[in-house]
């Protein structure tokens, strides 16, 4: 039980963390005379918690003590119990990412069928109005939550570096430091139940946040602290990206994930902080009283939509560019066929990123936004379809022709492609004004976003669990299994998801429980479908668990595939990589005999020289 020693002084450290927070904020609203105290004390409270954690975890003894000038304790457990420490090794960052987001995926998974079993009929009273919408909104930020961080928290902290040939990330303690900072997060969010709900959505929305229940205040606070998770990662991915590439790694060079990872890292570092400041400026609201946001006295409540939206659609592409970065990698591993158009897709990643950020006001066109803003908002919404079109020609091209091997990655990676098509085409409803103004708020945007989000990134995420899980375990999945999971959830989810166009077609709104009684039977229907779509997650779940503790070993390179990443043993030693490996070509040299993406230094110590490749 010593591996579990951090952990508990970090729950102790926060708890007088806590007191002593809470206690110097009520001695504060004493002295200012105000007399809403309870949410300052919880605020303040909250803040010195967090640093207790954190000190807690390892934070004071792995890096702080060093600012003083003594030596730091490094974090030196083995086996299971690194996973419980501050430990740096990029490695054991992306599993505890990784493990987390699978457990919150779970999490709100289960809430979403509570809100399915709600909504089977049209008058159930099973949850109050008030419970409802706080676990909608739990919903929505869980899933948020792991469609930001499962991929670049998890994946990317454990495959990007051994992709480009280096040892760990540019930032190792602030990359630790990045993960910490999410179990607090967690806490906060199952604490919303307790202190009173909240009504607010997984938006936020003033004046709705700045009014209510103390469980909103919990809620913004999570969101901000996730923010502060979102950006440091975002610094530390593009940091190691551009310093610590191996030798003769050119960015002609790179896989096409590494490529995504860096794209989606230039968004969380900046459009994050957008979004930062306005939850800062509604905590301020509950807090000390200030008025941004309210209309009475001069703020402007729209104004928060657009801070807000300004960040969160780009946020889908820090979601999404990821997933195309994994799809693209399977599809070229499993078809045996160089990335198809790969310069191409690079160029449309970062046409993504430059667009992300000029088509937020589409959110707006129902909220009273000028009239005159709506055509230049329509016309970059869509041009945004542009370059998320090249990367799935590109898509269909890595795979046409190729020698397909449909293995569980493989098929849920062309499970993104049909899924994504069906999200992309139907977005194209909501960039148009005529038809976003009938179609805003029902459950069309609910089945658009799903299939973007859920279809697109979360099917990617399994992609990529079952991808590299012989890589990160030493130990194969069950092929059965994997596909029994492939076939339930791809069937299940298009069968829950497609009739929720059906029903926001013909104007059933969205975030309500209650609904008008034609739409019961339809609604009866897709509720089924997602229990079983639940259900269907029950062999994924055992398949992992199992397969980590008595799975057929797997070798170094089951695949085949070339990258760096399965260059090395399973699972990678602490270090990545016994010598730096030299890179000489592209990794994707499939169906050339002659093809040698890398190469080591021989025993004599001779490194070869990098050549050729366009910087």
């Amino acid at each position: 039980m010593t591996a579990l020693i951090p952990l508990g002084r970090a729950i102790l450290f926060a708890i007088i963390g806590f007191l002593i927070g809470a206690g110097l904020s009520a001695a504060l609203v004493e002295v200012s005379g105000r007399e809403e105290m309870k949410e300052p004390v919880i605020a303040g409270g909250y803040l010195i918690a967090l640093i207790g954690w954190l000190f807690g975890i390892g934070v004071w003894g792995g890096w702080v003590r060093e600012w003083f000038g003594a030596s730091i304790k490094s974090f030196d457990a083995h086996g299971w119990k690194r996973y419980f420490g501050f430990s740096t090794d990029h490695k054991v960052i992306g599993v505890q990412y990784g493990a987390t987001m699978v457990v919150i995926l779970l999490l709100a998974g289960a809430l979403a069928m509570l809100m399915r079993i709600e909504l089977a009929d049209s008058d159930s009273n099973l949850l109050s109005s008030t419970d409802y919408n706080t676990v909608m909104s739990l919903h929505g930020i869980m899933m948020i939550a792991v469609a930001v961080a499962a991929l670049m928290g998890g994946f990317a902290n454990y495959v990007m570096p051994l992709m480009i040939g280096a040892d760990d990330v540019a930032f190792p303690r602030l990359n630790a430091l990045s993960y910490w900072i999410v179990p607090p997060v967690a806490v906060l969010l199952l604490l919303t139940p307790v202190f009173g709900g909240m009504d607010t959505g997984w938006t936020a929305y003033p004046p709705l946040a700045s009014q209510g229940s103390t469980g909103n205040l919990l809620f913004l606070m999570a969101f901000a602290t996730f923010g502060i998770s979102s950006i440091l990662g975002g610094l530390n991915f593009i940091a190691t990206i551009i310093t610590m590439r191996a030798p003769g790694m050119t960015w002609s060079r790179l896989p096409i994930f590494v490529w995504a990872v860096f794209a989606a890292s230039l968004i969380s570092l900046t459009a994050t902080q957008f979004v930062a400041y306005a939850l800062l400026m509604v905590i301020f609201e509950r807090v000390f009283g200030m008025h941004f946001f309210d209309g009475t006295i001069g703020g402007d409540a729209i104004l928060f939509e657009h801070v807000f939206w300004f960040y969160s659609h780009p946020a889908v592409y820090v979601m999404i560019l990821p997933a195309f970065g994994i799809e693209l990698e399977i599809l070229s591993h499993f078809a045996r066929k160089p990335v198809f158009a790969y310069k191409w897709v690079v160029r449309a990643f970062f046409s993504i990123v430059a667009l992300s950020f000029v088509v937020w006001a589409h959110h707006l066109f129902t909220s009273g936004m000028s009239g005159e803003l709506h055509g230049p908002f329509m016309v970059l919404t869509e041009l945004i379809s542009i370059p998320t079109g090249v990367v799935f020609l590109a898509a269909i091209g890595t795979i046409w022709r190729g020698r397909l091997w449909m293995k569980t990655p493989m098929l849920f990676a062309m499970g993104v492609i049909a899924n994504f098509l069906i999200g992309g085409l139907t977005g194209l409803y909501l960039a148009d004004v005529v038809t976003d103004l009938n179609f805003q708020d029902t459950y069309f945007v609910v089945a658009h976003f799903h299939y973007t989000i859920v279809g697109g990134e979360i099917f990617a995420m399994m992609a990529a669990i079952y991808y590299w899980y012989p890589k990160v375990t030493g130990r194969m999945y069950n092929e059965t299994l994997g596909k029994i999971h492939f076939i339930g959830m791809f069937v299940l989810y298009n069968v829950t998801f497609i009739p929720m166009f059906i029903v926001g077609s013909k104007g059933m709104n969205r975030r309500v429980a209650n609904y008008p009684e034609e739409f019961e039977s339809l609604n009866l229907f897709i509720t089924g479908a997602a229990l079983l779509l639940g259900l269907a997650f029950l062999p994924f779940v055992y398949n992992m668990v199992n397969s980590w503790i008595r799975g057929r070993k797997a070798g170094d390179n089951p695949w085949g595939a070339r990258t760096l990443e399965w260059q090395t043993s399973s699972p990678p030693p602490e270090e990545n990589f016994e010598t730096p490996p030299v890179i000489l070509e592209d990794p994707y040299g499939y169906g050339d005999p002659d093809a040698k993406h890398f190469e080591f230094p021989d025993a004599a110590g001779h490194t070869p020289q990098p050549v050729g490749g366009d910087d």
